[in-house]
């Protein structure tokens, strides 16, 4: 496996992310985007929520991606009677040592895969709280670092919700991003049934690319550059949400701060060292719509966050760029772009 420098520049280091790329999309037929907003997610060091109805993949997403890297994997159906202690671990009594010996839950992986995370109790769901915004696990007072890189890749059923407990504000706010997988093409379908028909294609999917490979793209991620026009543009569409009338909760500045990471992660993802409107704008949805509440009136009218986001998109000023290939028009009255000189990361 090829290592790197310090010096390597985002060119070379994308080509690690090309090859995780492939090797899940070989899995997952006919949804790149899919795959792509989970790199983004993996790279601007988030977590991911799948959220879809049974059968569409959501689960073999989450596998794809963790087994193309080589990194430790753990996996956790959660349950009603799942307990907290089977997440971060619990400590027992060593009569040898006559001591207190820790032993590790399952969150101590670098890719921690949580299946049907709306299965579990609130008091087992709040067991992740910590360790997706803290990257430690306190038990009986003593602080335990996680892994790095961490990833919690968390897969729910919107549809069949009996028995089910709805993840709360606070546990829908640590996700980066939610993804909907949605039902293939009919052409990817049928690739889908030769490719799967016999044994499952994870069987033979092997690595291809190490843990500190990935540690060094998100190095490089931090050093993607943003404007102070595009910063303002983020804080614009999250603040739009604090004061919509169809939303009884807006987006948090965790929220700000996540649609931030993800935007340099895209621009990576493309190559550039700096990230433009388009990176905001294109993953507005993704980022901010499960972490907001419609008001009853807007329920009643069948009008759904991602609805209230893309209206806030449209009346959101985008800053006007001197990257004509961005896709945008002139903003309105907005502050001009600059051209950013190439740099090594």
């Amino acid at each position: 496996m090829t290592t790197y420098d310090d010096r390597a520049s985002l060119t070379d280091l994308t080509a690690v992310v090309e090859r995780v790329r492939s090797s899940v999309e070989g899995v997952i037929e006919g949804k790149p985007e899919v795959v792509r907003l989970s790199l983004t997610v993996l790279l601007a060091e988030g977590h991911l929520l799948i959220e879809d109805v049974p059968g569409v993949g959501k689960t073999m997403l989450a596998k794809a991606l963790a087994r193309s890297i080589d990194c430790s994997v753990r996996r956790i159906q959660f349950t009603p009677d799942l307990l907290p202690s089977d997440i971060t671990g619990v400590s027992i009594w060593d009569q040898q040592r006559q001591d207190f010996e820790f032993k590790p839950g399952a969150i101590f992986a670098q890719v921690v895969i949580g299946d049907e995370i709306n299965r579990a109790s609130p008091k087992t769901q709040s067991a992740l709280l910590e360790s997706m915004e803290e990257r430690q696990v306190t038990i009986d007072g003593k602080t335990y670092e996680l892994p790095s890189p961490f990833l919690v890749v968390a897969t729910q059923n919107p549809v069949e919700m009996e028995g089910t407990y709805p993840l709360p504000e606070a546990q829908r706010d640590r996700f980066m991003a939610r993804v909907s997988v949605g039902y293939p093409s009919a052409e990817a379908e049928l690739r889908m049934l030769d490719v799967h028909g016999g044994v499952s294609p994870l069987e033979d999917l092997q690595p291809v690319a190490h843990a500190h490979e990935i540690v060094k793209l998100i190095e490089a991620v931090r050093g993607v550059h943003v404007s102070d026009a595009v910063r303002r543009y983020a804080v614009d569409l999250v603040g739009a949400t604090r004061t919509h009338p169809d939303l009884r909760l807006g987006a948090s500045p965790r929220a700000t701060l996540h649609l931030l990471r993800a935007a340099k992660a895209s621009a990576a993802l493309s190559g550039r060292e700096y990230a433009l409107p388009d990176d905001v704008q294109a993953l507005a949805v993704a980022v901010l719509a499960h972490r907001l509440l419609p008001t009853a009136q807007a329920q009643l009218n069948r009008r759904t966050a991602e609805q209230v986001v893309h209206e806030i998109l449209q009346h959101t000023p985008v800053p006007a760029t001197s990257h004509q290939q961005s896709g945008f028009g002139l903003g309105r009255g907005a502050q001009a772009y600059p051209q950013q000189p190439p740099r090594r990361l």
